[in-house]
């Protein structure tokens, strides 16, 4: 099981925040100087890397994924690299969406071996070679963009609008990974997701510093059958209620909802309490792709639910369609210079 992140991350600073923050300074001294490191791995391919500034989700899996067709749409092969987060697996390993499971390698990379040659592993270098060997012609990295541990040639940092970087200071006190002036140094572009407003200030401050803002949001696959119907929602994702907000802008009517910590396998008894409590109130279950990968491959409760649980699944959209295309331009030109940079010393 993974841990939930503490509530008061993403709230106002309070006497928590503050009283962590002799602890976030030191772990903000740690990862800046990581970041900082000038000693990088350098594959013999174009690597992108789609992260963000804090802990938790932000949308960078369905970014990759759009990344990753519009390499395709260029006669590309991609691969991407995860660390497998959530998984047992601690061997660099080619993900099988038809042998893997959750458990194993992670519910992201089981979502991102649907689209491309995936990766997993825990040694960023590795993950990287091994994919070269499989063929991939550029690398998308799901994550990572605090490791430094590969030369990277685009940084996209996504950033969800509705929570911004929560109350702003840095892990243990807040869900910040790395002090936000160094992480701005280091990325060449920003994705604002979403309509809301808590990214407005970094959104700025990007601009400020000459890096590019794309815009984009999630949109969700056309569901006809929720329509109208009476739902209990649940997601292990980092943030359910965006989920919420999606079902209800697909016109579902969310009459009762269960969240669960990020990359949450359910419990026997946590799945008797969803069956139970949609046939107490006659109600829809239903959740995101992400869950329903963690559910394929089990047995009894598991494969009950599975085969009565709605899925909704979203796709990032850019606003600007040729964005994802010139990104996969920017990381190979990128590329040929680091390369002609290489050859000439």
């Amino acid at each position: 099981m993974v841990s939930e992140a503490p509530p008061f991350w993403w709230m106002k600073p309070d006497w928590r925040a503050w009283s962590l923050s002799p602890l976030s300074f030191l772990y903000g001294q740690v990862s800046g100087r990581r970041m900082g490191r000038k000693r990088r791995h350098a594959p013999p391919v174009p690597v992108i890397c789609v992260g963000n500034f804090t802990v938790g989700g932000a949308g960078k899996t369905p970014t990759a994924i759009t990344l990753a067709r519009a390499a395709v749409a260029k006669g590309l092969k991609p691969g991407f690299l995860s660390r497998g987060y959530g998984g047992s697996l601690d061997v660099t390993t080619v993900v099988d969406p038809d042998h893997h499971r959750s458990v194993d390698v992670g519910d992201e990379p089981l979502l991102l071996a649907r689209e491309a040659l995936t990766v997993i592993s825990r040694r960023r270098v590795a993950g990287a070679e091994r994919l070269v060997k499989e063929g991939a012609d550029i690398i998308i990295m799901d994550d990572g963009f605090q490791s430094a541990r590969l030369a990277v040639d685009f940084a996209l940092v996504v950033i969800d609008t509705q929570r911004g970087i929560g109350n702003g200071h840095i892990v243990p006190g807040g869900p910040v990974r790395a002090p936000i002036a160094v992480q701005m140094r280091h990325l060449d572009a920003i994705l604002k997701v979403g309509n809301g407003n808590a990214a407005d200030l970094l959104v700025r401050q990007a601009a400020r510093a000459g890096k590019q803002v794309m815009v984009a949001r999630l949109e969700p696959e056309r569901n006809d059958a929720l329509s109208g119907r009476r739902v209990l929602a649940f997601a292990g994702i980092a943030d359910p209620g965006k989920f919420y907000r999606t079902l209800d802008e697909l016109g579902a009517e969310v009459a009762q909802t269960q969240g669960f910590p990020d990359h949450h396998h359910l419990s026997d008894d946590e799945i008797d309490d969803l069956l139970a409590r949609a046939d107490a109130a006659a109600l829809q279950l239903v959740t995101t792709a992400k869950d329903q990968v963690r559910l394929i491959g089990g047995h009894g409760k598991a494969a009950e639910l599975l085969s009565r649980v709605g899925v909704v699944d979203v796709e990032m959209k850019f606003d600007d369609p040729n964005a994802p295309g010139r990104v996969i331009d920017r990381a190979i030109d990128a590329f040929r210079a680091r390369r002609l940079r290489t050859a000439g010393r």
